[in-house]
């Protein structure tokens, strides 16, 4: 099952909105294929790992991180092809909460006299493809928050300068994730203050779906952003419904969302739905504070990196992470849940789960 959840990694940044999948065939105590979902569209890691096989399949044990398909839809049900090669059992990291699978290829195997074994590395499969399971479950894009910080929690100096907070290493696994996520998010303030291009830097990595949420549409038709929308996806969500003002945009290659208005900006809950509804199912946020805080306090927010350095900024007037109006009461503070530790040289990185705020709905 380890191998199976490593080749399923290989999927990473070619498989959305699919799951990450991976395949594994072992017969009298020897490998004798394996696959992996390579890119969306494309045959699933066990279709995969069937073609690759040496040997004949009957009577052979398949390993599998998630629960295959046993619906139609761009390639035929995985269930299929394991009945029609006599795979005599099938040992599942997870079950499938896709309303189209969730039980039903389990229950098809059985009924054709398969036995089925569930719940190996259950955790590490579950934890693989969060963001699908997301986004089959919600229909919104699961949503990343990351920013880099001082020891004393500080995102800038007094003068306002922030390049580079974080070291190389940490760098390189922004871009990392860059790969992983379907889009990536910022507030219009970022992008005035630091003109980035948001994009992925790593050897044929996938650039993410650039969003800049800009209430009154200030985006500079000069910006990198701008510049360079007619190679990378750009969207821009605003509440400015003036068509005649979108057309620069739009020459530009950059798509216009008219999103409405909540607490004089864009409303990011509605704005979730919308990005949904076009199949981008997970967005990392890079904004500055106040958009942090924004995106933390309508509760949108799934997870949070903190990259923190060994450095000290001092200043009461420094930025932080998380600005906005605040909490005024200990009770109304976010929290945070099962936090995890990484190390990139001297910095740290510390990501932890959003315990998000039961919806009236």
């Amino acid at each position: 099952m380890k191998i199976a959840i490593d080749l399923a990694k290989k999927g990473i940044g070619l498989v959305s909105p699919n799951p990450l999948v991976g395949a594994v065939i072992v017969k009298d105590n020897e490998i004798i294929g394996k696959g992996y979902h390579k890119k969306a569209g494309t045959l699933h890691a066990e279709r995969d790992a069937i073609n690759n096989c040496s040997k004949d399949l009957k009577g052979s044990t398949l390993y599998v991180n998630l629960e295959p398909c046993c619906h139609f839809g761009k390639t035929p049900p995985c269930t299929d092809a394991i009945i029609e090669n006599q795979i005599g059992k099938v040992i599942i990291g997870c079950t499938d909460p896709n309303p189209l699978v969730k039980g039903q290829g389990i229950k098809k195997l059985r009924q054709a006299g398969i036995t089925v074994i569930i719940g190996i590395l259950e955790k590490e499969s579950l934890k693989l493809n969060e963001i699908f399971f997301n986004f089959i479950i919600s229909k919104r894009p699961f949503v990343l928050m990351k920013y880099a910080m001082t020891m004393d929690g500080k995102i800038a100096t007094s003068s306002g300068n922030s390049k580079w907070i974080s070291n190389e290493e940490s760098r390189h696994n922004v871009h990392v994730d860059r790969n992983r996520y379907s889009g990536i998010m910022i507030g219009v303030g970022t992008l005035l203050k630091d003109d980035p291009s948001l994009t992925c830097r790593l050897k044929n990595g996938h650039n993410p779906i650039r969003i800049i949420c800009d209430t009154n549409l200030n985006t500079p038709l000069t910006s990198q952003i701008v510049k360079t929308a007619n190679s990378i996806n750009t969207i821009i969500a605003t509440c400015e419904k003036d068509i005649l003002k979108h057309k620069s945009y739009l020459n530009a290659k950059c798509k216009v969302l008219v999103v409405p208005k909540k607490d004089n900006q864009v409303d990011l809950c509605t704005l979730m739905d919308i990005l949904g509804n076009i199949n981008i199912d997970s967005i990392i946020i890079e904004g500055g504070g106040e958009f942090n805080f924004s995106a933390l306090n309508c509760n949108i927010v799934n997870k949070i990196q903190t990259y923190i350095s060994p450095k000290i900024f001092g200043g009461k007037t420094s930025k932080t992470p998380i600005e906005g109006i605040g909490f005024s009461q200990i009770a109304e503070a976010i929290t945070l849940s099962n936090p995890t530790i990484k190390y990139f040289g001297s910095d740290i990185l510390i990501e932890s789960e959003v315990n998000r705020k039961c919806l009236q709905v």
